[in-house]
């Protein structure tokens, strides 16, 4: 025969603990009247006592802790932004070539994206570089360059 697992609800669980609260009977004969095993008892009535405490907090408590993380949330913003507002005042009248360079790679407080978005600048220009004219026009006409031998043992050509 195969013993199943029997679900309890919630009132049952009460009702139990609520019982062994009271101490009119031990553990042992509220185990044998509710076919329950002691410890599973003394968990719900643990569980009892701990969530009872719950109905006693007021709501202001709860509303005064959500409060706080709240506040502390926005004083780290207004840091964060107060650090850029500073950093975009010195950095503000700028070319776009003036603007890459005043681009603070080892800047830990704002990263190179935030950068880039308060000067108005894609991230992608922080890494173009532009190609030199001559090798562009050697391109155009079909000439490529070849690098110069330097080295001894290899011919100039």
């Amino acid at each position: 025969m195969q013993n199943r697992r029997r679900k309890h609800n919630a009132k049952f669980k009460a009702k139990v603990a609520l019982a062994a609260i009271k101490g009119g009977k031990t553990i042992t004969e509220l185990a044998s009247e509710f076919e329950v095993h002691p410890s599973q008892i003394n968990k719900w009535k643990k569980q009892l006592l701990d969530s009872s405490m719950k109905a006693f907090t007021s709501r202001s408590e709860r509303d005064q802790k959500y409060r706080e993380q709240l506040t502390d949330r926005l004083y780290q913003q207004i840091g964060q932004l107060k650090v850029e507002l500073d950093w975009l005042k010195k950095n503000l009248d700028l070319t776009i070539e003036q603007k890459r360079m005043a681009i603070e790679r080892d800047n830990l407080k704002i990263p190179l994206s935030r950068q880039c978005e308060l000067l108005g600048l894609g991230r992608s220009s922080l890494y173009y570089r532009r190609r030199r004219r001559a090798y562009r026009i050697d391109r155009l006409q079909g000439r490529t360059r070849r690098p110069a031998a330097n080295q001894a043992g290899i011919n100039g050509r």
